[in-house]
């Protein structure tokens, strides 16, 4: 790899360049350049790559599946929105040395990466940006231009004195071990050394009692505490000596604070912590909408990157419309647009290998599959396109759902498990096929003015828990409504999802069954939610219910899920190739519970009587409010904003942002630092009133103050409320794409008291 490699980069069937590519001797950057031409036309780093598919795993690449055998391709993902790059080697043998190769080097981020670990790559990463000449040494000035590069605006004569003492071999310049000495001075945490030397004796370092008691009484750490302080110690404290002495020394000290132990997120909780054995109506889902399009509703590119992009994100309910095409075979798309178009069969097979792959592997996770609902509608002749498994009539095999006799109407994800539902119209009465899928007329008084809704009657759904394939064909003049037939066989299928249309809620009491499902737009469901707030909560704790977005977000873009989820509304579809506020309050919540894309909802959400109603905080069963106190302490090598000025430096401030119930509702913020993205100081305290803290979300937002418009954002991380560890704890920031930006973070201290 190193020594570079000759190969096709694929754009599109007729677009197949060749592109020398080489791994830098840094073994962390890979740049390639034509060959014509020679000059270099891209470099990403390793940090950047998610993963490696081997073969045909893209359109692109299955688009010149006949030209190019799968032993020869293979793709490389980005994180985030950044595109795939799509490769065809000269031969299996080189495509393996570069799959494998890539695999190697990022197979370390599978596992928590350490403080040390990310530190090292950091600091190796700065040195080569900042050494100009590529000679292997800085200068001062070179320095210099790092610190601006660092986000640090430093009087020129403490940074002269920083290098100076670094510089042990009175050289003029700094090399290897005395950058590492130049970084640490840079990066010294005095808020930190405080901290510690208010437990230790000595100031140098805790003893094993000295920590137990500083995890008692700042970290609240009640069970255990002393084997939590021992391992503390073995897995944190790097002098050898200390270990077996059992003490830790501020450098461990520091690297436990940073630590998944030290973070604001409940460890516990990333793990499966939730019962699963309730009925599916007890949980939230994580659900997509629409979700093929990767970008907006109307001439949006679809792709079976939506898919896996959802699916790796947690998502367990996914939207699959399907269309006829040309001679019979069935295409996925937005339906009456100009979106692109998939095959069925490109997306059933995508389904089949991504379904059920772990998120984020943990121990007592339970395994990978839970259940997925999958909304569908198709042609039936795509019958024969699923999985044998799912063709069998009986749904034997370990994909498909199928009522053994006598099973219960309200199934659970643990009985669900490695199974996908289809959720659909299903023949039975005469209104049953030829209503739409669950979705109301919208009154007058609807937003979309019936729109969106007339569009949802046209179509059905499939949830990865799944949908009954619908043939359309035309009858009659273009203002003639679609007649759909439903494929028995598909029909047959459904089962726990059937589409039914929202008459209201003492008609769904009366008629309606545990196994049914309505649809309703974002304008109809924050109405009922004004006008019979407990009655939703109270259909919800029986019944499903799915919200979609306006037909009017021909943007992708998104409504809030909060209050949806505040009625207990189980499936609250999102556009999730549009990033914002929205998918960081559905990346936050279901980012527990071992990502597994169910969220357990709280006691009083899940009974039929519950006298809840989220407008009304003193309706809802148990404590009184409590009070969540957060000190904002410091900031760590924030992020410079994209496409800012060169040697531009930001002025960071805190926003923390409650989304919960209406009286929950709340922002605060910290002042702006001036001239500091590297290691700001606001220590400023932030306090809250929770009504209803179990519906809460916690969203910690860093931006760059602009005086003259609008700030520019700089990271973010968001969490349930019952996620949140009190005491001495770092915020790891995300990016906008809602992806790890280290070592990037805040240093808080939490306190929550009632």
């Amino acid at each position: 790899m190193q020594q570079g490699t000759l190969m096709r980069k694929v754009k599109s069937k007729s677009w197949k360049k060749q592109r020398f590519f080489k791994l830098q001797e840094d073994c962390m950057t890979i740049w390639y350049q034509s060959k014509r031409t020679g000059k270099t036309e891209s470099a990403f780093s390793i940090s950047d790559v998610e993963t490696v598919r081997e073969g045909h795993q893209s359109e692109v690449l299955q688009s010149v599946a006949e030209e190019f055998p799968p032993e020869r391709c293979f793709t490389i993902v980005f994180y985030g929105r950044r595109g795939n790059l799509d490769l065809i080697a000269g031969s299996a043998e080189e495509a393996q040395c570069w799959i494998q190769g890539l695999r190697q080097l990022i197979e370390p981020r599978s596992f928590p990466l350490t403080f040390a670990l990310v530190s090292r790559t950091w600091i190796r990463d700065w040195f080569q940006k900042a050494d100009k000449n590529k000679d292997g040494r800085m200068n001062f000035k070179e320095a210099q231009r790092l610190l601006k590069m660092m986000n640090v605006d430093m009087n020129e004569d403490h940074a002269l004195r920083l290098f100076q003492d670094a510089d042990k071999s009175e050289s003029g310049t700094l090399e290897g071990e005395e950058f590492v000495l130049f970084y640490k001075a840079l990066t010294q945490r005095e808020e930190v050394l405080s901290l510690f030397q208010e437990f230790s004796e000595d100031g140098k370092k805790l003893t094993l009692l000295e920590l137990v008691d500083f995890l008692r009484e700042e970290q609240l750490e009640d069970e255990g505490t002393e084997e939590l302080a021992m391992e503390l110690i073995d897995k944190y404290e790097p002098s050898e000596t200390a270990r077996a002495r059992h003490v830790l020394s501020a450098d461990g000290f520091l690297m436990y604070l940073c630590s998944v132990e030290g973070s604001i997120f409940n460890p516990q909780h990333r793990a499966l912590w939730q019962d699963m054995s309730q009925p599916l109506c007890h949980y939230f889902i994580s659900s997509s909408h629409n979700t093929y399009l990767i970008e907006d509703q109307i001439r949006g590119h679809s792709s079976i990157e939506g898919y896996i992009r959802a699916l790796k994100r947690g998502c367990r309910c996914l939207e699959v419309d399907c269309w006829d095409g040309p001679n019979g075979e069935p295409m996925v798309y937005h339906g009456h647009t100009f979106t692109s178009k998939i095959p069925f069969r490109e997306v059933v097979s995508t389904l089949g290998k991504y379904a059920f792959k772990v998120r984020h592997p943990s121990p007592g996770a339970g395994g990978p599959g839970w259940s997925l609902v999958g909304e569908d509608t198709c042609a039936e002749g795509s019958w024969s396109c699923w999985p044998p498994a799912v063709q069998d009539a009986r749904g034997q095999g370990p994909w498909w759902c199928w009522v053994a006799q006598g099973a219960s109407l309200s199934p659970t994800p643990q009985e669900l498990k490695h199974k996908i539902l289809l959720k659909a119209k299903k023949i039975g009465r005469l209104e049953d096929t030829l209503d739409g899928p669950g979705d109301e007329v919208p009154d007058g008084s609807d937003e979309d003015n019936g729109a969106e809704a007339e569009e949802e009657r046209r179509r059905a759904k499939v949830m990865l828990v799944g949908a009954a394939p619908i043939r359309r064909t035309q009858h009659g003049s273009a203002l003639q409504k679609d007649k759909e037939t439903l494929a028995q066989a598909l029909s047959d299928c459904v089962i726990y999802c059937k589409n039914v249309p929202f008459q209201g809620f003492q008609e769904a009491r009366s008629h309606s069954r545990p196994s049914e499902i309505s649809s309703l737009s974002e304008a109809k469901a924050r109405k009922l939610i004004r006008d019979e707030g407990n009655e939703f909560v109270r259909h919800n704790a029986w019944q499903l219910t799915r919200i979609y977005p306006s037909g009017m977000r021909t943007d992708s873009s998104n409504y809030s899920p909060q209050e949806m989820w505040n009625v207990g509304c189980q499936i609250v579809a999102l556009n999730f190739q549009t990033a914002g506020t929205e998918m960081d309050l559905c990346d936050g919540l279901f980012s527990q519970n071992g990502c597994c894309g169910y969220v357990l909802k709280p006691p009083f959400m899940r009974d039929k009587e519950t006298l809840f109603n989220p407008s009304d905080p003193s309706s809802r069963e148990g404590p009184g409010p409590i009070t969540l106190t957060i000190q904002v302490i410091s900031g760590q090598q924030l992020p410079k904003v994209a496409n800012s000025k060169e040697g531009a430096i930001i002025d960071p401030l805190v926003r923390v942002e409650v989304y919960g119930v209406p009286a929950d509702q709340a922002h605060q913020e910290t002042k702006y630092i001036e001239n500091n993205g590297f290691n700001p100081r606001w220590d400023e305290t932030l306090q809250f009133q929770l009504h209803v803290p179990e519906l809460a979300l916690i969203r910690f937002v860093v931006e760059d103050y602009d005086k003259t418009s609008r700030n520019d954002f700089v990271g973010q991380f968001t969490l349930a409320f019952a996620n949140i560890k009190p005491g001495y704890r770092h915020i790891h920031l995300l990016s906008k794409d809602g992806t790890s930006i280290p070592p990037s973070s805040l240093f808080v201290h939490i306190r929550i008291s009632e």
